[in-house]
This record gives C-alpha cells, structure tokens and sequence, in this order.
C-alpha cells in the first residue's frame, strides 16, 4: 500500500512541475486534463503527507519516553499521535478505493407502485415528495420527464431527471423495494396494511457511453391521455420508444411538443440501457464474491416504513432511525450516510480493492 501511495506522491510532484510550465498553460486541453488529475490526487497526497508527518513525530516522542522527566507527558503526546495515525490510516484507505467512474454522474430516478392497490400508489407519491425535497436540500435540480398518477393524488409512476454535484454519488444505494407499515386513511378499522413501492437510481447515461443505433428503435406516437386513459390532447406528440434488442419501453408525454417527448425518452432508454451494462459488468466481477456491494439489487426489499413507531429501518445495514415524518420532509441525510458508510466498509473487507 505504501508503495502505492508513494508512486501517487511522485506522480501529484512531477503533475505539479509539469502545470507550472508555460507551454502546458497554454495548451487549453493538457492543462485542463492536468487540473482534473491533480484534484483527484490531492486529497490522498495530503493524507499521506500528514501520515507520514505524524509517523515522524511518534518516532521522536518514543525517543523521550526514554527521559525519566519526559516519559509521562511523552507518553500522553504518544497516545495521542498514535489515534492520529490509526485515524489518517483508515482515511487513507477508504482514498485508495477505486472510484465510481459513475459517481459526479446526474441520475434518473425511477419510482413505481407495487402491491398494495392505492395504498402503494400513495406510498410512491411519498417517496418522490421525499426524493424531491432532499434534492431542493442539496440544491440539486430535479426535472420530471414522465408522470402517471392515480386518482386521490397517488403514482403509477414517475421518471425524473436530479442534476447536481456527486448526485449519483449519494443516491446510488437507494435501489430497491421500499416498504410501507401505516393504517390507510380509508380503514376504518384502524388495521395496518403493508405497500411496496420500486426505486431506482439510474446514473445518466450521455451519447459518449451507450452508443443507440437507429436501426434498432420501433418509434410510435399518440395521443397524450390523462388519468383513466381519456385523451388530453388530439395531436399525436406522444412518444413510445421500443429497444428492439433488449425489448426495452420508454414512453414520454409530459410535452407538447413530440420532438422534446422524444428527446426526454432517448434520455431515459440510454440510461436504462447503461444501467443493464453496468449490471453485467458488476455481476461478472461479484459472481465469486460473497457480497455485491454496490449492486442495489431492485428485487431486496431494503427499507420499511413504520408510520406508527415513527420509524424507519433499513434492513441491509442494520440501521433504525424514529424521524420518519422529518424523513419523508427530505432530511435523510443521517439514511444515506448510514448506507455509504456500510458499503464503504464492505468494500475496504473485499480483499480484491
């Protein structure tokens, strides 16, 4: 490891000196790429720099823990510089995981009602209020490409669009089967029914990462229609895209205009499509491992939300927190960094990183 952190030192010294040379400041592309290199460098050479430091002053203080007048204020500062280490070593080790090349990516969330009739499709309504009001939190913007809503102010489903810093980054673990413990309102009984509701986090794939053909799409248009199916408009600026290869469907008719339905569901069936890549790829590289960390499989049922208790618990990390109502408002930072730090763990346990 340390021979790693070496070679990355040497190489963040020579990025340094080369920057500094007039002729790559005046290379527009050289100097950019040079910048991007050096900032994805610069927090674990600094890391080993002060490891390395500190390293330094535990050896001179076991040096003065030889001093009978020194040896107990020395070994008070030795305590101390050894906490130190042990935390720059575990910091340094979480840098040294390769990086999700997804990560800075924006996402396309998808949210769909599962089991449980209206109750799921109120339950999906919720999830996207709560997805929503983190990203205004974050200042991320957040654009809904397509929307299917029930009756009573439920969701079949909803496509968005989040744009932001590192958004991927922080939603990526929110995969999966989102369930639902409350009385529905329509339960006079005061019985606790169970929903489900889907969430997936698809990183947004660009032209440059999944290549489309033309030959392979079935392109269709009509009518937009509204709840219960009744048409809301007599021209045909609908969109529904079909992957012949992967039998994939993507509908869009949010817009008026067919050429913006169009672009929208281009944008939804590339990410898609990136994310079965994405899915392959991992699946070939975990299939001999005991855990797929990262994978986010959709069919784990990975949060329950106990409107009663107030609570809410996710089941791969063992993680319980009674803020359900101050959750579903957006504050579920306290839920996401429970879930990255969990995964990151896992990963610093898999002996191939």
């Amino acid at each position: 490891m340390f021979d790693k952190l070496s070679a990355v030192e040497a190489q963040y010294e020579q990025l340094m000196s080369e920057i500094a040379d007039p002729a790559v400041q005046g290379d527009t592309a050289k100097f950019r790429s040079h910048s991007k290199a050096l900032a994805e460098m610069q927090p674990l050479v600094e890391q080993f720099r002060q490891y390395k430091e500190v390293v330094a002053q535990i050896s001179a203080t076991e040096d003065l823990v030889k001093d009978p007048d020194m040896r107990e204020l020395a070994q008070e500062e030795l305590a101390s510089l050894e906490a130190r280490r042990d935390a720059l070593l575990a910091e340094i080790k979480i840098l040294l995981i390769p990086k999700d090349p997804n990560d800075e990516k924006n996402v396309v969330l998808e949210i769909r009602a599962g089991t449980g009739g209206d109750e799921a499709a109120l339950f999906a309504s919720d999830l996207f209020r709560m997805y929503s009001r983190h990203a205004e939190r974050q200042g991320w913007k957040i654009d809904v490409l397509n929307l299917s809503e029930t009756g009573g102010g439920g969701i079949k489903e909803v496509i968005a669009l989040i744009e932001g810093r590192n958004v991927y980054s922080r939603l990526k673990y929110e995969s999966g089967v989102h369930r639902v413990q409350r009385v529905p309102a329509t339960e006079a009984s005061g019985r606790i029914h169970t929903s489900t509701a889907t969430v997936a986090v698809l990183p947004e794939a660009e032209e440059v990462d999944i290549q489309v053909d033309a030959k392979d799409l079935r392109i269709d248009t009509f009518c937009s229609s509204g709840p219960g199916g009744q048409s809301v408009n007599t021209t045909y600026s609908a969109v529904r895209i079909t992957h012949i290869p992967t039998g994939l469907v993507v509908s869009q008719q949010d817009e008026k205009s067919q050429i913006k339905n169009r672009a929208k569901a281009m944008k939804v069936l590339r990410s898609r499509l990136y994310d079965m890549e994405m899915r392959k790829q991992q699946e070939a590289i975990a299939k001999d491992r005991r855990t797929q960390v990262g994978a986010g499989e959709r069919s784990e049922k990975i949060r329950t939300y106990n409107f009663r208790e107030n609570r809410i618990t996710d089941h791969r990390i063992g993680f319980t927190m009674h803020q359900l109502t101050t959750a579903l408002d957006g504050d579920i930072g306290e839920l996401i960094d429970a879930a990255v730090s969990h995964f990151t763990a896992e990963t610093l346990k898999d002996p191939t990183h």
